[in-house]
């Protein structure tokens, strides 16, 4: 008579639940390592300024045309610098398995992600107020709203970029193939924002694919900014859609994080 085991099934891993100390801890420790690569820090933090002085005098005989696109692209540069940025460090993390140690501690994937957005929604902060200072009260760029609605939705922006970057690591086995998505997840979104063109004169097709992409509303927030002195319900609408958006994909990136590359 044979006796037949029952095969061995791993244990699925428990669900975690957002921690803030877990949270803090993982975003101390992603900003120690951030202190130790100025290359990273200078990217993040002085890109996007240098972008914004090269596109002053590229347009040194007309300012107005400045004045005009200068608030959009103070929200575009940012958010594809913390795209590009987060993209690569998170996948660093994953392919020299310090990733798969992490998450083997008392560690949550949603932990990680939170931990991770914190951290560099602080550098966020500090990117967004650099170069909102320097369009503003250097290069003199010229808004009609509130300085503090600009920076806000600037960091907004910053902070959209580090959500998507977390989300498309997951999907990249290496450093350059993180890069190959920024073609596929951000140019569409720049040409379609409304920054060359009014969405409403897009093909139809065009403008209703610009209607689900969160950069035409980072777009449309700072032209509320630029027009309008006051908080109109166009601007409240387009922050809660920024923000949700932000919000749904760092949600997607802790679903979809995986240990290790394959």
């Amino acid at each position: 008579m044979t006796s037949t085991t029952p095969a061995l099934t791993a244990a699925p891993a428990p669900t975690r639940a957002l921690s803030a100390a877990r949270t803090t801890a993982t975003a101390a420790r992603v900003l120690r390592q951030l202190r130790h690569d100025p290359r990273t820090i200078a990217l993040m933090l002085l890109v996007p300024c240098v972008m914004l002085i090269l596109l002053r005098y590229v347009f040194d005989s007309s300012p107005r045309t400045f004045d005009n696109i200068g608030a959009s692209l103070l929200g575009i540069f940012p958010l594809i610098t913390m795209f590009l940025v987060t993209s690569i460090a998170t996948l660093r993390e994953r392919t020299s398995g310090t990733l798969e140690r992490l998450l083997a501690m008392p560690l949550g994937k949603g932990d990680l992600i939170a931990g991770y957005a914190l951290a560099f929604g602080v550098i966020a902060i500090v990117q967004s107020a650099l170069a909102t200072g320097l369009a503003l009260w250097v290069l003199g760029l010229k808004v009609t709203g509130s300085t503090w609605l600009l920076l806000l939705v600037a960091l907004l922006d910053a902070l959209l970029g580090t959500a998507l970057g977390l989300f498309v690591s997951a999907f990249a086995a290496s450093e350059f193939q993180a890069v190959q998505f920024m073609p596929a997840v951000i140019f569409p979104q720049l040409l379609l924002c409304g920054l060359f063109t009014p969405r409403s004169r897009m093909h139809p097709v065009l403008e209703a694919i610009s209607d689900v992409l969160p950069m035409s509303y980072a777009v449309d927030g700072m032209n509320q900014v630029m027009r309008h002195t006051d908080v109109t319900a166009t601007f409240v609408r387009d922050v809660l859609i920024v923000a949700g958006c932000a919000l749904l994909v760092l949600c997607l990136g802790a679903a979809t994080l995986r240990r290790r590359t394959a």
